[in-house]
């Protein structure tokens, strides 16, 4: 059981680069997937999550420039990322959780209970 990220890479300002997460050993059916990232030198923060009933969150930092989907396989989540800024440079890791969570609950890392490797994203002035 495993999580495989892929479509990260370098990018100018306000390009859009789009991000897969893969399940290997399972599929996303009836599971919570959220995508976090690290910039260096700060503390991970959450992103974004499709949680297990559909809803969509998002924090206020990529509010109506990301977007996360799902394959109907439910085999792979992506994350849509549109009007990048050097400010969205990290490393993005996906997790998910074989449950659901809700607007208070979803941006907690401790929640998931499967990682990934991450990606680096690098967004250039």
């Amino acid at each position: 059981v495993q999580l495989v990220e892929s479509g990260g890479g370098s990018v100018q300002a306000g390009g859009s680069l789009r991000l897969s997460c893969a399940a290997s050993g399972f599929t996303f059916d009836q599971h919570s997937v959220a995508w976090f990232r690290q910039a260096p030198g700060k503390a991970r923060e959450a992103v974004s999550c499709l949680s297990s009933d559909g809803t969509a969150y998002y924090s206020d930092s990529v509010e109506d420039r990301f977007t996360i989907t799902i394959d109907d396989a439910k085999k792979t989540v992506m994350l849509q990322m549109d009007s990048l800024s050097p400010e969205d440079t990290a490393i993005y890791t996906c997790a998910s959780l074989g449950g659901y969570l809700v607007y208070y609950d979803w941006n907690r890392d401790y929640e998931y209970d499967t990682w990934g490797q991450g990606i680096q994203v690098t967004v250039s002035s």
